[in-house]
């Protein structure tokens, strides 16, 4: 065989189906590829008329959509650059090339590309998503040019013949297929035209059928949840007498995100997030991002209140040019700043050619970077200078940054000297600071006490706070139990959680105590172990500074233990993890265990005392768990009964 070379040959029969069907992630996406053609119409003779090579006559630049339901027809209008039947062949008929990309090359060093939309000449084809025929009107604005008319009803034959078209720029009209109905009702549409197009830099109208009188009271409720988005469109012309059409602004032209941080008002950032968001509670607090190098990049991200029972992902809004692209890009966002809500507009993103999704770039890392780095010097800002507004903030955005910093080291390492810790006494302290005010001098690590249940952990937090030791509240489930490993991991082994009921500080153990003997202690710890129903249950005493006469203690490995089992679910279930380390501590100074301690042992002791000591033995180990956790119902049962035997004794 002769060696051969040659180009690939592309059958429109075969790629065709492939652009309509599979190019777009969802299918209204054809509505933000034929408006961003006309604002790229409209953008690129603005640029020409800057640098002198066209000259245009005043006028108000705009895009017309224009829907009529009785013909199921979609038309856009633009007043831009139009296009005559040589450009027609070049840019329509010619799959994938693109004359946003043709304009700016053959344009280079005269313009910049800002504002520019399309890339690859591919968007006018996802019209036939949805229509069964397409037509173009175009005018160029080259005087002397002559109207050119193009249809197709597949998408791969065409007809151009002459157009009746007066007015510079070019209109697309879409004929709705009947399996794509749904853009034909007025209130899809918008909604569609203002997700896409609310801050697009052209005005775009919607004009739409006036409603006959008798359908107005059928639809009015049935349509009020739609229609109330549209609450602060301004509608521009309401002449159905004359036209049948009524019309509204769909965007405003600049965005909060483009003006200067400097110019905005608090009230102007509560308003924009209230709009855009659909959030009638005010942000926190916000950060302007206006960056124009080395990448070109604005936003305002925002910081909502987190509700421990609603930890649900927040919402990021990407606009590429002000045009809407999509939702939470997990490219260009980490994990954690999901839980945000914001608009981060990036012309320099380098989307694929649907402009759904990112590219897999070097770029967009540094964007990410640089993201991330923006929010950790907000925090530590705060912390330095406006610390009471941080402490005021600090349970609502905490969940945030404890993800954070679990989910990115790099954030972590950025943020670790402003994170604090709400106290029960409402303080809120840094680590170091705990550390300065709790722990022995001279002591190699600082021991944050916690509680994860500050109601049903309020013996163990009063028997710290008399002995001046303050809890820290770490009562954000999961969240915190992986963030509290994670900060031992870190600060390697300098900082050492223990839930205020893992262990009896030594602050708060009296200086004597009334000794119980050895073999006295192993009857009582043989009578617990029947009340508890655990026979590795070990029993101690310590004098301790309270009127508690026992404290159960589970070893905080033991209980991080428990909480993997139950993140686990039944792959550990009865594999009893932590329960060795469950330990009763008896009050040797408490009246109640002094009586108990001074029953004879069984080999001397009555009936009725050893009924006694069991009846003794349920009380303190009742009101010890009772004090440790929620009881169950056969638990609570019986704590009351015996409770009731004790008072009928006296």
């Amino acid at each position: 065989m002769d060696k051969k070379q040659g180009s690939i040959s592309i059958n429109t029969e075969n790629i065709f189906p492939i652009i309509k069907k599979w190019l777009y992630s969802e299918k209204d996406i054809f509505i933000r590829e034929i408006v961003s053609n006309a604002s790229d119409a409209i953008n690129k003779l603005k640029k020409l008329e800057s640098v002198g090579e066209a000259e245009v006559p005043d006028c108000e630049w705009r895009i017309d959509v224009v829907l009529d339901e009785e013909n199921r027809t979609i038309s856009v209008t633009d007043n831009g650059i139009g296009m005559t039947a040589d450009e027609v062949e070049k840019y329509i008929n010619q799959i994938a090339f693109s004359g946003a990309k043709d304009f700016i090359e053959k344009y280079n060093g005269k313009t910049d590309d800002a504002q520019i939309i399309g890339h690859f000449g591919l968007g006018f084809y996802s019209a036939f998503m949805v229509s069964d025929k397409v037509e173009i009107d175009s005018l160029s604005y080259v005087a002397g040019s002559e109207a050119v008319h193009w249809e197709s009803e597949s998408g791969m034959d065409f007809s151009i013949a002459p157009s009746e078209k007066t007015g510079r720029g070019t209109t697309v009209t879409l004929h709705i297929a009947e399996d794509s109905s749904e853009y034909l009702d007025r209130f899809k549409l918008e909604d569609t035209l203002r997700k896409y197009f609310s801050f697009l830099n052209v005005k775009l109208y919607f004009s739409y059928p006036e409603e006959k009188k008798e359908d107005k009271e059928d639809s009015s409720s049935e349509n009020n949840e739609e229609a109330g988005s549209a609450e602060n469109q301004e509608i521009i012309d309401e002449k159905p007498e004359e036209t049948g059409l009524k019309s509204v602004v769909i965007n405003e032209k600049e965005p909060l995100w483009l003006k200067n941080p400097s110019d905005c008002t608090e009230d102007e950032y509560k308003e924009f997030y209230h709009k855009v968001f659909r959030d009638y509670n005010d942000p926190l607090f916000w950060i302007h991002l206006n960056v124009d190098y080395p990448f070109n990049l604005k936003g305002i991200l925002y910081f909502p209140k987190i509700e421990k029972e609603n930890f649900i992902e927040g919402q990021i809004k990407i606009y590429y040019n002000q045009v809407f692209v999509a939702d939470n890009i997990k490219e260009i966002l980490p994990d954690f700043l999901m839980l945000l809500k914001g608009t981060i507009d990036c012309p320099d993103l380098p989307l694929n050619v649907s402009r759904s999704f990112l590219q897999n770039d070097g770029y967009v890392n540094k964007i990410s970077a640089h993201i991330t780095k923006k929010v950790a010097d907000k925090l530590n800002g705060m912390f330095k200078t406006d610390r009471e507004n941080y402490n005021k903030y600090w349970d609502d955005i905490s969940p945030f940054i404890k993800f954070g910093c679990i989910r990115d080291e790099k954030f972590y390492e950025k943020i670790k000297d402003s994170l604090i810790y709400k106290l029960t006494n409402d303080e809120y302290v840094s680590a170091e600071e705990y550390g300065k005010k709790y722990s022995p001098e001279g002591a190699d690590k600082t021991v944050i006490y916690y509680t994860d249940n500050p109601v049903w952990q309020s013996q163990y937090i009063s028997m710290l706070k008399e002995a001046g030791i303050d809890a820290a509240v770490m009562d954000f489930n999961m969240i915190d139990v992986n963030f509290m490993s994670f900060i031992e991991y870190k600060s390697e082994g300098k900082i050492k959680f223990d839930r205020v009921d893992a262990n009896i500080s030594d602050k708060v153990k009296g200086e004597t105590s009334n000794d119980i003997s050895e073999s006295i202690k192993n009857v009582l710890e043989g009578a617990f172990r029947k009340v508890a129903n655990n026979d590795k249950l070990t029993v101690t005493s310590e004098p301790i500074k309270s009127e508690m006469p026992a404290f159960i203690l589970l070893s905080e490995q033991g209980r991080r233990m428990q909480e993997f089992a139950k993140m686990y679910g039944d792959k550990f279930a009865g594999m009893g993890l932590g329960g060795d380390d469950v330990k009763l501590v008896l009050n040797s100074t408490n009246p109640a265990v002094l009586k108990l301690s001074s029953l004879p042992a069984d080999d001397t002791a009555t009936d009725e005392e050893k009924q006694e000591r069991e009846l003794i033995c349920e009380q303190i180990y009742g009101l010890a768990m009772l004090a440790h956790r929620p009881m169950e119902k056969d638990e609570l049962t019986k704590f009351l009964e015996n409770s009731a035997k004790l008072l009928n004794r006296l």
